[in-house]
């Protein structure tokens, strides 16, 4: 062998060797002239209503990179990078790599935006595979998604709706925020000892029966929404009120009510919308002796999480909230149960990271299917609710047949249904109102899937050595359509007194 050729197959070996994933990435970006301004807000939110218009769905997977970007510059550039060796790499503490991974990822981000890590980086999720970042420019969204570890990247300070400009008051009344209070009609509800309000539904699922065999004691339920009341006893000090006892409720805040990214100080765990406390009413309120309703599982504990300001889950902090409330709850072993009623008309990253997480830990998780406002009529069963590891559950009509509420979506992947919306009157379901001592109707997917969580917590009581599996069977078995499940309904009304047997 010649000293020339050996000389080249050396230099050879050095290049093939250095090379790895991310030297691959070709610095050379070129952008076409028509791309180099950012879309406006406008122009986006028309491009994602397109792809519903066309495909049913949108997914920022899915979007060109000049689309991507033009909503990160529309959202304060924050965007929110999940990376890992795969698409199922999620968890820190399964990824041996991570810190590499990301290190490799910013060094990107560095170099195409000419600035450093401290004007770069957010936030490191301590659990997840996912930083929140800012990015300027368009070469750098482009070098990005050359990565092999990347899995998502998305403009997570971009607001769909309220670019839409529908955020009125009648909009979030009709998605479950109000503080106020209503008179409660005695056709709704039936007094039962010790004074307590049993909701006309809950008798539509056999839950009073069910209260025979359990209660729910020794059951965690977690609810994330809007926090809830810190004013109303029966939801704090007379938790253990009537024939409530032995049981805890625990509230904690995690949202940041703040236009700044960098800003991590949460406004507190009160409910300042009223709709995660109708929520935690449904699921777990006491069997009081005060003349308020009762909720279906309600020797349960609780634990409540004020994750977002409404339901509708637009912008970083509200979906940043979420995705820290499902950690936590997750890391708690305490917890069997997380419901969740709110969501949004296409998927967010780090949602789906804390779900598949809180899932991974063996936790049953219920999601609202969808409750329709004046912006998404055209949308199914929203997200998070259509994820593989969530229960989707819908509200229906007091008739002899299927009929979805006034408000509520319906669709393939919903499981579950719940009576909610009365025939004539159009009454929904009664629940203690944010105000001391004053009661307030709930309607929609929302109350549908409180009430399905609080059933699941009767099954789970009774049967404490299960998994989450064999609960979520059971409550298939016993609901009104199995084994056929509809296109529309799911496994229909679920039967709590029959769950629970």
């Amino acid at each position: 062998m010649t000293k020339k050729i050996l000389c080249f197959l050396v230099l050879a070996s050095i290049a093939f060797s250095s090379c790895t994933k991310e030297d691959s990435i070709d610095d050379s970006i070129v952008i076409d002239a028509s791309q180099k301004d950012p879309l406006s807000a406008q122009q986006i939110n028309a491009k994602i209503d397109e792809s519903f218009s066309v495909k049913g769905s949108f997914n920022w997977k899915e979007a060109s990179n000049h689309l991507l970007w033009s909503a990160m510059v529309q959202g304060q550039n924050i965007a929110t990078i999940g990376f890992g060796n795969s698409a199922s790499d999620f968890d820190r503490s399964k990824s041996s790599n991570n810190q590499k991974i990301q290190n490799d990822l910013l060094a990107i981000i560095k170099k195409y935006e000419g600035k450093e890590l401290e004007k770069i980086l957010i936030s490191s999720d301590t659990y997840l595979n996912l930083i929140d970042v800012i990015i300027e420019k368009q070469e750098t969204v482009i070098a990005l998604r050359k990565s092999n570890y990347l899995r998502y990247l998305e403009p997570s300070g971009y607001k769909y709706f309220e670019v839409k400009n529908q955020y009125s008051k009648s909009t979030l009344s009709s998605s479950g925020c109000g503080l106020e209070s209503s008179t409660l009609s005695s056709s709704d509800y039936t007094i039962i000892a010790p004074n307590a309000l049993a909701p006309w539904t809950f008798y539509k699922h056999n839950i009073p029966s069910a209260w025979s065999y359990s209660t729910g004691a020794g059951v965690t339920i977690g609810v994330v929404d809007t926090g809830a009341s810190t004013v109303n006893s029966l939801l704090n000090s007379s938790f253990n009120d009537g024939y409530s006892s032995g049981r805890t409720v625990q509230k904690y805040g995690v949202y940041v009510d703040s236009i700044w990214p960098w800003s991590t100080t949460t406004d507190g765990e009160n409910d300042k919308c009223g709709h995660g406390t109708s929520m935690s009413s449904v699921a777990a309120a006491p069997r009081n002796d005060n003349g308020q309703p009762v909720g279906v599982a309600y020797n349960s504990n609780l634990i409540t999480y004020r994750a977002a300001s409404n339901v509708v889950l637009d912008g970083y902090h509200e979906q940043n909230g979420v995705k820290n409330a499902f950690t936590g709850l997750a890391n708690n072993v305490n917890v069997k149960i997380i419901s969740m009623s709110m969501g949004h008309i296409f998927s967010v990253g780090k949602i789906e990271d804390g779900i598949k997480y809180a899932y991974s830990k063996g936790k049953l998780i219920f999601c609202a299917g969808g409750t329709s406002t004046d912006f998404t009529t055209f949308v199914g069963v929203i997200f998070p609710a259509w994820m593989a590891e969530t229960v989707a559950v819908t509200g229906i009509k007091e008739a002899s047949t299927y009929q979805a509420c006034d408000v509520c979506h319906t669709g393939g992947k919903i499981d579950f249904t719940i009576m909610m919306q009365r025939a004539g009157t159009g009454n929904t379901v009664p629940v203690n109102s944010y105000n001391e001592g004053q009661g307030d109707y709930v309607g929609g997917s929302s109350v549908a899937t409180a009430t399905s969580a609080g059933i699941a917590a009767l099954v789970w009581s009774k049967h404490p050595a299960w998994t989450r599996d064999q609960v979520l069977t059971k409550m298939r078995q016993s609901s009104h359509l199995y084994p056929n499940k509809n296109s529309e309904f799911g496994y229909g009304m679920l039967d709590a007194s029959l769950a629970v047997q």
